[in-house]
């Protein structure tokens, strides 16, 4: 090696060392253009179990993409036949312990959404496979109905759409949420529901009639008031303004609704917490919640790739706060921490959430739903009993 190359690796290592970000890439010329209008990322890359990684290199023989050449991007959606419908979790942090996801993937396309490395157990990709290749379980109202019935089961609430979204555009054809409203004000089951469509809006009667009997209670999520930034970080979600008409719908049907201002993004939407919290209580919202931004395995590179791709200025910014709030890590998983963060940025977060909530006379109180009507399904007896 020459001194001048010596001298030349040495001042790359140096940089490397002063600036974290030296060294990022991002895909080139992978899914630009109109293959990816109306997606969240630009990147496809393998899940974290897959044994191979590509990674596409111009190889000289053409200087640009022809994206009409490129199939076009569509949604695939796949049947599932699983054996339970409710999940069951422990987690002292969350604040349920079973929860109903009728549906795999996401097609609202949430850059940010936490669940992307859940299709990394299906050999899918966090990225594009997450909003593209979209897992159903249309059996979901009968095998809820079976396992409401067991013996000895006990009644908690249900979260709907913690994980993925029960109202994506998907559900608009396959229609699974009305079947289990029916199920859930059958039995008198408790349900919350956490989503950001206006579509819950077609199922208004069956909420109800659950919150007749205290029943049900839901949650919009409302990211931004930007139009264009809620479309460059959620391409197929509803708009803001869409959102907000929903909370004041279903508040002045009678039905306890909150607004949950997450994912909190340092220098890009924070600014807003005040803004949207005012805009939601205004629309009839008396619950509020705030989680700040969680980039787990695969999220946090595809959620770089995209801030460097539509914010390339407030890059640096966003990550070195998001990482002091982190303990210096992109993100920390610890129980307690992994909602709000630590630091002096997290816990000023925290005070404008509160007083921005008591000065506008948001509930510290959470609705709490009832538990006193349920009755089990009767069960379909595929065998008599002996006595």
């Amino acid at each position: 090696m020459t001194m001048a190359a010596a001298r030349a690796t040495a001042q790359q290592a140096a940089k490397e060392d002063a600036d974290p970000f030296v060294g990022f890439q991002v895909d080139p010329d992978l899914h630009k253009g109109k293959r990816i209008r109306g997606r969240g990322t630009r990147s496809n890359q393998a899940g974290r179990f897959e044994p191979y990684q590509t990674e596409p290199v111009n190889d000289g023989w053409s200087d640009y993409v022809d994206d009409e050449a490129l199939p076009p991007l569509r949604t695939e959606v796949q049947e599932e036949k699983s054996r339970t419908i409710i999940t069951r979790n422990d987690s002292p942090d969350i604040p349920f312990d079973r929860s109903i996801n009728p549906y795999r993937g996401c097609e609202h396309g949430c850059v940010y959404c936490f669940a992307r490395p859940t299709h990394a157990y299906m050999g899918l990709s966090a990225g594009l496979d997450f909003e593209s290749k979209l897992f159903v379980k249309p059996d979901a109202a009968n095998q809820l109905r079976r396992e409401l019935s067991a013996p000895g089961y006990r009644p908690r609430p249900i979260a709907i759409g913690t994980n993925t979204d029960p109202y994506q555009p998907v559900e608009r054809s396959y229609r699974l949420m009305p079947d289990i409203l029916d199920v859930l004000e059958e039995t008198g089951h408790p349900v919350g529901i956490v989503t950001k469509s206006g579509l819950i809006l077609r199922d208004l009667e069956k909420l109800k009639k659950l919150n007749e009997r205290g029943l049900v209670k839901v949650a919009l999520s409302v990211t931004t008031l930007d139009n264009k930034l809620s479309r460059a970080m959620e391409p197929r979600a509803a708009s803001p303004q869409r959102r907000l008409e929903t909370i004041a719908r279903l508040a002045e049907a009678g039905i306890p609704t909150a607004v949950m201002v997450a994912p909190i993004i340092p220098a890009l939407n924070d600014s807003e917490l005040e803004t949207i919290l005012k805009a939601a209580y205004e629309a009839g919202a008396r619950e509020a919640g705030t989680i700040l931004l969680r980039l787990p395995h695969e999220v946090s590179p595809l959620f770089q790739d995209w801030l460097l791709h539509n914010y390339p200025d407030r890059y640096r910014h966003v990550m070195n706060v998001l990482r002091s709030m982190r303990g210096g890590k992109d993100y920390d998983s610890r129980t307690g921490q992994r909602m709000r963060g630590t630091g002096p940025f997290a816990e000023l977060l925290h005070k404008r959430m509160d007083i921005a909530c008591r000065n506008l006379g948001y509930s510290t109180k959470r609705t709490r739903l009832s538990l006193k009507h349920f009755v089990g399904p009767k069960r379909n007896e595929d065998q008599l009993s002996l006595f």
